[in-house]
């Protein structure tokens, strides 16, 4: 039996949107043909246990494109009997590609994200770049914009082999309806109350500040809206300090991290979706794709979103979305749209791309 090997360093229990892209896709393949290879985690012997198909930890916590990890993916590759290869993140290790051909595979695809539009502009890594190109079969892209920036790095025949894979939406989760009501019920929000709502890692570039500082604006017109800020990570300590200068915290909710099953609700309990990413560190860092703009409008929700990287081919319906430049009016989108809330039914839902379709896409990249 042929059997894939997923060699990643992005996968739970660490969180964030290449993991559920990395996961997503294992998911989807029959348990019996993929074997992942990925690094230490905490927690990760009980959820390793929870899945269908096996996961190798290497014994440190990332991955990196050594002599002594190369020998060890081998090994999970040959022990496996696996022939195909897929790398979550190209860049770096995709300069394992060589040894792993050494090792017997016989087709390599690397995925690549936002994180590779810097090494493509970089002298150095561009270099890197290139010779990862030319080392595996095939080089994927989530939105046409971070293909745009990485293409150029890379040798002509690399780039002709460049496929686009990007990250979907379980429409079987994320839906009007999908457990907003008892989400409100449940944080004491009323039925009635505006809600914004962000889901998404608490990072600088997702703009999670952007909302707070616009919200006193906001607030002069809908009094009684509530921004509900669901997530966690190294900017959350600095959102909270903003919060309690601008005076917010009454209509200002910071959830913390909550549990992935429960995540629909979250994101159906909103009235308007808001994440105005930005690019920062001089075009280095800009939102590639955007997951959960996809899970909003599944839902059914209106979105506003940052001119970012990828983030505006998320878009589904451009009438009921707001893209904004950093300077744009975040507040009187944000108004505008509260204003325009209505009861949410199917109809509204807008899904295009789906992690069946991604699926799908990959599994075509084998033969």
């Amino acid at each position: 039996m042929s059997r894939l090997l997923v060699v990643t360093n992005d996968f739970p229990t660490r969180r964030g949107g290449i993991e559920s892209f990395v996961l997503a896709l294992c998911e989807r393949l029959p348990a019996d043909e993929v074997v992942v290879y990925t690094a230490a985690m905490p927690g990760d012997t009980e959820y390793d246990a929870s899945l269908p198909f096996p996961v190798h930890r290497d014994p440190r916590r990332i991955l990196l494109p050594t002599p002594a990890v190369a020998r060890r993916v081998g090994r999970a590759l040959r022990d496996g009997s696996c022939d195909r290869v897929l790398l979550g993140a190209s860049a770096p290790l995709g300069l394992l590609a060589p040894a792993l051909r050494r090792a017997g595979a016989r087709r390599i695809v690397g995925l690549t994200h936002g994180h590779e539009v810097w090494w493509a502009r970089v002298p150095g890594s561009r270099r890197l770049l290139r010779r990862i190109g030319d080392s595996v079969d095939v080089l994927t892209y989530v939105s046409d914009w971070c293909r745009d920036r990485i293409a150029p790095a890379l040798s002509p025949e690399a780039r002709s082999r460049m496929v686009r894979l990007s990250p979907g939406v379980h429409p079987d989760r994320f839906f009007p309806g999908c457990g907003g009501a008892g989400i409100r019920s449940r944080l004491g929000i009323g039925a009635d109350t505006p809600v914004v709502v962000c889901t998404a890692r608490m990072v600088r570039r997702k703009g999670q500040d952007t909302l707070v500082r616009c919200w006193p604006e906001v607030l002069r017109s809908m009094p009684d809206a509530l921004l509900l800020l669901v997530g966690d990570g190294p900017a959350r300590p600095r959102l909270e300090a903003l919060v309690d200068e601008l005076g917010v915290r009454a209509s200002v909710l910071l959830t913390g991290s909550v549990d992935w099953a429960d995540v629909p609700g979250y994101t159906d309990a909103g009235d308007v979706f808001a994440m105005p990413c930005r690019t920062r560190w001089w075009g280095l860092q800009p939102e590639a794709w955007g997951i959960v703009l996809l899970e909003a409008q599944a839902c059914g929700l209106p979105v506003v979103v940052g001119r970012s990287g990828g983030a505006p081919e998320t878009v589904l319906d451009p009438a009921r979305a707001r893209v904004l430049d950093r300077d744009g009016d975040v507040a009187t989108a944000l108004v505008e749209l509260l204003g325009q809330r209505r009861r949410r039914v199917a109809g509204d839902a807008v899904v295009r791309w789906t992690w069946s379709a991604a699926a799908d896409r990959l599994a075509s990249l084998w033969r």
